[in-house]
């Protein structure tokens, strides 16, 4: 991980470090083809193998080798800065979470995308942002995400409820609804130590009306509002709202609980949609429930912004097919196939819209909405350090919450402050 001595970078993009020089777009030859490969998490929905026998079909002299890392982020983010750290092309082409383009940039292991080259109308505007470091592109938008609270329909309609606005009202679905409900808890999200961790105590806390990090760069978490979000969270683990395994669970393991009927509310990303629909035995909420945007402290939440940019490596050969790729994965074609397979969110504004997505998609344009309030996590330079003080924090209260530790939300947050006042100097 990288060392102490983070600097984040608000959302104008402003900062005293500038990003390396080594991805300039000066002197790069776009015209050179051949094979690359493309390198990103594990497909989980199962969505790219279709995908790239598309592309290769139509380039055999351009082949794309898929290569799958692990489907933790951290470490995908781990495996990419190795080949960056070693000036090694060998992933031509990257999938990169929106918020290590920064780091990536300044470290100039992704190469800048000249604008004449690279258009980007038409595109979300958060998506292009998070694309974006010192207002110069350094990834294309590859899809975007906003997170969703998938809820049991079937048993809110039995009894008489509509889909919970705020936390209390979800609590008091719960309170109706499970004592008739063997074995189901209330809600739950990601609270792993890892990078989901980060995104759902971001979403409690900006849902709570508070922030870690002013707009200026300075770190305020160590306010009210804020708490109030974490104490949400040991609240319910307290109390076994969330229930206590959860505490282990990333995404997939929150989607099965869900599929299970083992929870009634999940905050998960749009992905699951497809998933938990199947009707072929491996979903047990098929037809069963529906989605709404996060719930928040007094009124509708707020969700972290998600999604992944795709990059090209400063050292990868055979650039001018790299440019290619990642405009052809970006076109609308692709960005459909990734909905309609993946239920994947697509960075194409106009797509949110499109009436007759909307209807194979009931999610989509409550999906819209959510990407458009979201929140993106801080640009950092080093990011590691940010997010990992984050998880340290957060996860010691939700421990300590199970009787596993000593931490309470207010010692939690006020030591994590002093931490990124530490890493802010």
């Amino acid at each position: 991980m990288a060392s102490v001595g983070a600097v984040l970078v608000t959302a104008a993009c402003s900062s005293s470090t500038t990003p390396a020089s080594s991805g300039s777009a000066a002197g790069v030859n776009w015209d050179e083809r051949g094979p690359i490969t493309y390198a990103q998490g594990k497909d989980t929905a199962g969505v790219w193998a279709g995908v790239l026998k598309e592309w290769n079909d139509a380039h055999p002299n351009e082949q794309v080798t898929l290569r799958e890392l692990s489907p933790e982020a951290d470490q995908q983010r781990a495996e990419m800065i190795k080949r960056g750290q070693a000036k090694d092309g060998e992933f031509s082409v990257m999938s990169v979470d929106v918020v290590w383009t920064a780091e990536f940039a300044a470290n100039g292991w992704l190469q800048e995308l000249p604008a004449d080259k690279f258009p980007t109308t038409g595109m979300l505007s958060s998506a292009v942002d998070a694309a974006t470091y010192f207002n110069k592109l350094y990834a294309y938008p590859q899809s975007s995400d906003g997170a969703l609270l998938f809820y049991r329909k079937d048993l809110l309609d039995k009894a008489g409820l509509e889909a919970p606005k705020t936390w209390d009202d979800m609590q008091a679905a719960c309170d109706k609804i499970l004592p008739d409900q063997k074995g189901m808890s209330c809600y739950s999200g990601q609270f792993q130590k890892y990078e989901g961790l980060t995104c759902n105590i971001a979403e409690a806390v900006n849902s709570a009306g508070g922030q870690f990090i002013t707009d200026d760069g300075k770190p305020n978490v160590n306010t009210p509002e804020a708490i109030a979000g974490l104490t949400w969270l040991t609240d319910g683990f307290k109390s076994g709202s969330i229930p206590k395994e959860a505490i282990t669970w990333k995404e997939e393991e929150s989607r099965q609980a869900f599929q299970d009927g083992k929870i009634l509310f999940l905050r998960n990303w749009p992905y699951v949609w497809n998933l938990a629909s199947k009707t072929d035995g491996s979903s047990g909420v098929a037809g069963k429930f529906a989605v709404a945007p996060l719930p928040g402290k007094t009124g509708p939440g707020v969700s972290t912004l998600g999604g992944h940019n795709i990059g090209i490596s400063t050292f990868a050969k055979n650039k001018g097919t790299a440019g290619d790729f990642i405009k052809w994965i970006a076109a609308e074609d692709q960005q459909k196939t990734f909905l309609q397979k993946g239920s994947l969110a697509p960075i194409l504004e106009d797509m949110y819209a499109d009436a007759e997505l909307n209807k194979q998609f009931p999610y989509l344009a409550t999906l819209g909405e959510s990407i458009k309030g979201a929140k993106p996590r801080p640009k950092a330079v080093r990011y590691g350090d940010v997010t990992a003080a984050i998880q340290d924090a957060t996860y010691a209260a939700l421990q300590t919450a199970l009787g596993q530790g000593s931490t309470t939300p207010d010692q939690a947050f006020a030591g994590l402050q002093t931490k990124l006042e530490d890493l802010l100097k």
